[in-house]
């Protein structure tokens, strides 16, 4: 009385089919994967590379044109 019999997920493909109709599909099932994919990332440990701040801007002052002038005189 589980998922075990491919008769059931058929069935339940098919009521979802029904509920959710043919174009919803395919953007439900990317979202599932983007957030399955998304927990195990983090359940590794590992943060995507472009969230992360270079450590070399954070500890660099921001070089800014007329940075050594009073403000009086840019």
């Amino acid at each position: 009385m589980g998922l075990d019999n491919p008769l059931h997920i058929l069935m339940l493909l098919l009521i979802l089919l029904l509920v959710f109709g043919a174009r919803r599909l395919p953007e439900i099932g990317h979202s599932l994967g983007d957030g399955l994919r998304g927990f195990r990332e983090s359940l590794q440990g590992a943060a995507p590379p472009a969230t992360l701040p270079a450590v070399e801007q954070l500890s660099a002052p921001a070089a800014v044109a007329g940075a050594d002038q009073p403000a009086s005189l840019r």
